[in-house]
């Protein structure tokens, strides 16, 4: 009898009344007969869960006819061959009964944050009121201490512990929410001396009034010898606070992010690396 005790594969014996005789005559079968009989009613959960109770277990559980009949559920088309794609019916059924959690892990960056500068534009309407060269290790680093005046949810968002590039605005530049506003972002290598583009005259279409956000973004270009990337965006925010006038938004940060693809730093910076550098 099979049963589940605590989340417990449990295997057990229990005969009805009065059937001593049948009893004495099925214990005569060997604990190998039994597992024999009982592990083809597994599932390949339970059946790998019975591989660690010992190495005879093991032995058992490992016939590759079991896990043939358990491929053959799964996918029924592999059992037309008269033998596995791979080595084993075993080793099929591990490899692909669930999706596998890809774990990440990257090569070290061929680019730093100290090769890079932004070419950092903002518009509105058609007169600049932000025009700045920004140095990748100040984007790094980011905006430290929030100013005073910013709502506690902006604040939460710079102090987090998420990964993004901000950089405080000094002088502060103050918009009027009737006004369009748009910008342009490029990327120099100072170890190639090339230029990528990264935001190209977007407009901050969407304001955020309740994380305090004015957010543009554009969709990232990339070298040729990585076809089958796409879609993914670059965005930037104006971090702004409450103004004295009505209508009008008091800019002291930008952000920038690529949260599409790229969470931490050497995402970003691999990201950045396959732009299509000019």
């Amino acid at each position: 009898m099979l049963h589940r005790f605590k989340g417990t594969l449990v295997i057990s014996f229990c005969p009805p009344p009065n059937c001593c005789k049948m009893l004495s005559c099925e214990l005569k079968m060997s604990w190998a007969e039994v597992l024999k009989a009982v592990f083809p009613l597994l599932e390949g959960a339970d059946l790998t869960s019975c591989m660690l109770v010992s190495k005879q277990w093991r032995e058992i559980a490992q016939d590759d006819y079991l896990w043939k009949c358990l491929c053959a559920k799964r996918w029924p088309s592999i059992c037309k061959r008269p033998s596995p794609p791979t080595l084993t019916y075993y080793k099929l059924f591990q490899t692909f009964h669930k999706r596998q959690q890809r774990r990440k892990t990257f090569l070290p960056p061929r680019l730093s944050f100290n090769d890079l500068e932004f070419y950092i534009d903002i518009w509105m309407e058609e007169r600049l009121i932000f025009s700045e060269v920004v140095p990748g290790p100040v984007l790094q680093n980011g905006i430290r201490v929030s100013p005073p005046g910013v709502c506690d949810m902006l604040r939460f968002h710079l102090e987090g512990p998420e990964y993004k590039m901000t950089l405080p605005v000094d002088p502060r530049f103050t918009i009027p929410l009737s006004h369009t506003v748009s910008v342009s972002v490029l990327v120099g290598r100072k170890d190639s001396n090339k230029v990528a583009c990264i935001i190209n005259k977007s407009i901050f279409d969407y304001i955020d009034r309740t994380a305090y956000r004015a957010l543009a973004f554009d969709y990232l270009e990339f070298s040729p010898v990585y076809p089958f990337v796409s879609g993914i965006r670059a965005w930037i925010s104006l971090l702004f606070m409450d103004h004295g006038s009505e209508g009008v938004i008091d800019v002291f940060g930008i952000e920038m992010d690529f949260c599409d693809a790229a969470n931490l730093e050497e995402e970003v910076l691999w990201l950045l690396d396959m732009l299509d550098w000019k």
